[in-house]
């Protein structure tokens, strides 16, 4: 899986309005990496290249690997087939912050706001996304912290969410409803060096966590009552593994806006393939929810080019269908 993400990488890099061979790409990777001096066969190569495609195939790659690693850590924590991040209200939280900084930026900021919004906007979706789910295990532990409190109190915090993006949506002006609604749809927009900068080591050190606790989880698969007895922390796991997994998904989140079905259908897709120990299907999940992110955003933004579909539309169409496919085949474990 890992080559065939690595194929599917330069591949998609080749892909595009403009069409660079596959040679060019690997010439333009081989000169940044190890300072050669290959000539191109498109002059054009190194700037599209370099500046444009592999920033944005890259935040494919970090999105797609957070949100099905947090996707496949909560479904095991709370154990639920139908838990993501967005289920337990962090979709809905990220909206939020996103629409308060999208419609109160311009006031805040001024002139400024042209340079400074997007970092603004970021910032404000993460903390927003962040912050809940915190306010969601800290109701279940007021109530006793069973996976179904935690799963019904992100359900009921998304529709007060939800509440006030359409409340902000409707006092917006023209030009904030549009950014708005362009940034709900989800997209790579938002890649940059800077921020693939930013999220490779945050995503890894997540990751890498997550993985350091694949025994607790598959003990916890076996049930509360087994996994006390062997010596497993189960409200300690669970703080920690969903605080993790939190920070990850919401990370990159505030970059791409909201993308849905890579954390609910990678994880499934994995156990059919690799069995469900944590060990194993981490790992596993983070690459096939790459795969599925970097082959829906490249389908978005060639099937009709130069004009460019929104790649939570794409994973929407793609997603949906075939989640439901595998409830029907009771494929969902």
């Amino acid at each position: 899986m890992f080559l065939l993400l690595t194929a599917l990488v330069v591949l998609s890099i080749s892909i595009g309005t403009a069409s660079i061979n596959v040679g060019d790409v690997v010439k333009a990777i081989s000169n940044k990496l190890f300072q050669t001096r290959y000539e191109y066969a498109n002059s054009l190569a190194d700037t599209i290249i370099m500046e444009i495609r592999l920033p944005r195939v890259l935040l494919a790659v970090l999105t797609g690997i957070s949100l099905a690693g947090a996707g496949a850590v909560m479904q095991g924590i709370l154990h639920n087939p139908l838990v993501s991040p967005y289920t337990l209200g962090m979709s809905g939280a990220a909206s939020l912050g996103a629409a308060v900084a999208i419609v109160l930026g311009k006031g805040l900021f001024g002139s400024s706001f042209a340079s400074l919004g997007p970092c603004f906007i970021a910032f404000n979706a993460f903390a927003f996304g962040f912050i809940t789910i915190f306010v969601i295990i800290g109701f279940a532990r007021m109530k006793g912290s069973s996976p179904a409190t935690l799963v019904l109190a992100g359900v009921a915090l998304g529709y007060i969410f939800s509440a006030g993006v359409s409340a902000l949506k409707y006092f917006s002006n023209n030009e904030a409803l549009k950014d708005l609604v362009i940034w709900l749809m989800g997209g790579m927009w938002g890649a940059t060096w800077q921020a693939v900068g930013l999220l490779v080591p945050l995503v890894s050190i997540c990751m890498l966590i997550l993985l350091s606790y694949a025994w607790d989880m598959n003990a916890l698969s076996a049930g509360e009552a087994v996994a006390a007895n062997l010596g497993v922390n189960i409200k300690r796991l669970q703080f920690i593994c969903l605080s993790v997994a939190t920070l990850a998904a919401s990370a990159t989140v505030a970059f791409t806006g909201i993308i849905g079905f890579i954390g609910l259908v990678a994880p499934h897709i994995s156990r059919m393939i690799i069995g469900s120990d944590n060990r194993f299907l981490l790992p596993c999940s983070c690459i096939m929810g790459a795969l599925i992110l970097l082959c829906a955003d490249t389908v978005g933004r060639t099937i009709v080019s130069p004009v460019e579909i929104p790649v939570g539309i794409v994973t929407g169409l793609l997603g949906g269908p075939y989640f439901l496919y595998m409830l029907l085949r009771k494929k969902v474990y």
